[in-house]
């Protein structure tokens, strides 16, 4: 089925009291609309794309299109005078889709597995709105600020968006409401309900799914992108065996855990991988031998398209009694030479629109006693990658942070002793997944790899 989006930006922020519309606000790096069209964009099962906007920033949404090269928006309307006119704007300037998605421009947190819902139940019903249950009591007043009813929160939902319709059921229901001079309608599945076309079908939605309407939901939305992971949930092997031949792969790290495993297994299909380590005399604090490493790889075959740093090491310490020289080491080889591999890649990497994978912890969101420098070491690596990741976003260079829960590698070993390895991921595991990534056109984000995803497979 041919699939549609569209997404409607034609708000005037006066709830957030700015000088701007809330979706052409600056958020982690890039405007609120330009995250919510890349969800869109870079959805294999969305074929076109149409922004309703603001019709005076018309001309700055043509712009945001044109710098971000969007291939699937085709059309940039100015939006009408309520959120019902811009939708009706919207399904009136086109045809031929089986299927549409209505969405809020400052919504740029909707996920993948949101969209992949509404258009598998679109399968079977013709109306699907997403909502998530409300953990709060909600109360009905009376004029006179009494209340007048507690209905039962079991069947109370919070809605977002996209709603998802047939688009000729959506564009009918709006021609029915025109011609009823009903025009206030709040979504598009109020409309639906109220002329009787369909039953509306719901799916799970996400807390993380916020609207940003007040000035306090800036700064939760930008919580938001410093916590929000991404999950991996299968991994292809056919497909992955294919993408990774003629592939040129750096792994700082390679001697040993995740990172051998990743080299194995890309030499072993065709691909060419090289580790470095200090073992062979390369160490990732030092930019010289860093950048001497990949001039050495990139002589040999003209292109690299992948830099995996994997490099880490993990010491009990605790602040009282840890020396400097301990300090200093965790946060040079954890988060100083990371820094230092991802400035030497830019330039090869520019070159092939290559990727670049790091490592968290998932100890990065809360330090833990013992490893206090470990913990934050972390967290300044996933903080600097995200920031990395939009200044990359120019040369089309990838940036993603893999954050796996306990692995078994030397590493982990060495600090913790013998563990029961039911217990803890697979470094194979892990690194079938980082490749994944790698291969991946996400960029920004934090993948979380779980124990718990092992065991499905």
């Amino acid at each position: 089925m041919k699939n549609l989006a569209i997404i409607l930006a034609g708000g005037a922020g006066k709830r957030l009291k700015g000088d701007i519309p809330k979706q052409f606000l600056k958020l982690s790096g890039k405007l609120i609309i330009e995250h919510t069209i890349d969800k869109f964009e870079k959805h294999e099962r969305i074929n076109e794309i149409i922004i309703v906007t603001n019709a005076h920033y018309y001309d700055k949404t043509i712009e945001i299109v044109e710098k971000n090269s969007y291939k699937k928006v085709k059309k940039v309307l100015k939006g009408g005078k309520t959120r019902q006119e811009s939708s009706y704007i919207g399904l009136s300037a086109t045809e031929g889709f089986e299927n549409v998605l209505i969405h809020d421009a400052v919504r740029p947190f909707v996920s993948k597995e949101i969209i992949d819902e509404i258009l598998n139940a679109l399968d079977t019903y013709q109306a699907v709105d997403v909502a998530v249950s409300s953990p709060d009591t909600i109360i009905k007043i009376n004029d006179k600020n009494f209340i007048e009813e507690i209905p039962d929160r079991r069947y109370l939902r919070r809605g977002q968006t996209p709603q998802g319709f047939r688009f000729e059921l959506i564009k009918k229901v709006h021609e029915f409401a025109i011609k009823d001079n009903y025009l206030n309608a709040t979504d598009d599945c109020g409309l639906v309900l109220k002329y009787k076309l369909s039953d509306v079908f719901v799916v799970n939605g996400s807390d993380f799914n916020i609207k940003i309407t007040y000035p306090i939901d800036i700064h939760i939305a930008d919580k938001i992108f410093q916590v929000r992971n991404e999950s991996i949930k299968s991994v292809n092997m056919s497909e992955i065996k294919d993408k990774v031949k003629d592939k040129v792969v750096v792994v700082f790290g390679g001697n040993s855990g995740i990172g051998k495993e990743i080299i194995e297994y890309i030499n072993k299909n065709k691909g060419f991988a090289y580790g470095f380590s200090r073992k062979n005399n390369v160490d990732i604090r030092d930019y010289k031998s860093v950048k001497n490493s990949l001039d050495e790889v990139y002589k040999k075959h003209k292109k690299i398209n992948a830099i995996v740093v994997s490099s880490g090491i993990l010491n009990l310490g605790f602040i009282d009694s840890i020396s400097l020289r301990e300090i200093i080491e965790q946060i040079d080889i954890n988060y100083l030479g990371s820094v230092i591999v991802a400035k030497a890649s830019i330039e090869y990497l520019k070159e092939a629109e290559g990727s670049l994978v790091l490592f968290a912890s998932s100890s990065y969101t809360r330090g833990r006693p013992g490893y206090s420098i470990y913990s934050s070491s972390k967290a300044a690596l996933v903080n600097f990658a995200q920031g990395f990741a939009d200044e990359m976003v120019k040369y089309k260079i990838r940036v993603n942070v893999v954050n796996p829960e306990r692995t078994a590698t030397p590493m982990r070993r060495k600090a913790f002793g013998r563990e029961d390895e039911s217990l803890l991921l697979s470094s194979k595991f892990v690194a079938l997944h980082t490749i994944n990534i790698m291969l991946s056109e996400f960029t920004g984000q934090i993948f979380d790899i779980r124990i718990s995803d092992q065991r499905k497979v």
